[in-house]
């Protein structure tokens, strides 16, 4: 430990033995109160705690990730991470997608890809992408069938990159169908 450290854990111990020494003098009869008291403000320390941890696995199940309106608008909330992500539904399997206004086409993650029953094996990477991370090679596909909310794509090109990636990005081939729209923390596509 280095000396910012070390005083730190030092100024952290004398309040915890002065808040110790205030606990015993005021519940020196009532050692049993003061336990119960100490017990209930620690479940309520370690909720707290465990609820802030776990934000990021339940928001998707307490917040809406996307609402399609009876219009057929569909509304996207921004993400914590200031990016939005649609799912859209490829060949009747929910796939998660980043939206990428800097990227030209869609393009599948290899785990999205083989989800979907696209083999790694199958794919000819003859096509270049060049990305943040450099230039990845790239397999062109052809999706059946691409669904957003009411809206359908047949027989949608998309690419399959041999680089590592996190998720599947929504670009601009598949966004420009709709009208774009940002208000306030969502997004908004309308047809």
């Amino acid at each position: 430990m280095d000396g910012e450290t070390l005083a730190r854990v030092g100024y952290l111990a004398i309040i915890l033995v002065a808040l110790g020494g205030w606990v015993l003098v005021e519940f020196r009869q009532r050692m049993g109160q003061a336990l119960r008291m100490a017990m209930a403000w620690g479940l309520i320390f370690v909720g707290v705690v465990a609820g802030y941890g776990l934000w990021g696995d339940i928001r998707n199940d307490v917040m809406p990730v996307q609402a399609v309106a009876q219009d057929g608008t569909v509304e996207v909330p921004r993400a914590s991470d200031g990016h939005y992500y649609l799912t859209l539904t490829i060949n009747g399997t929910p796939v998660p997608f980043m939206v990428d206004t800097g990227a030209s086409g869609m393009v599948l993650a290899r785990q999205d890809a083989e989800a979907l029953g696209i083999t790694h094996d199958s794919l000819m990477f003859l096509g270049e992408a060049f990305t943040a991370n450099g230039v990845v090679r790239t397999a062109r596909v052809t999706l059946p069938l691409v669904q957003l909310g009411p809206f359908e794509n047949r027989d949608f090109r998309a690419f399959v990159t041999e680089g590592e990636m996190k998720g599947s990005l929504l670009g601009m081939e598949y966004l420009d169908q709709f009208r774009m729209e940002f208000a306030g923390n969502r997004l908004i596509l309308r047809q």
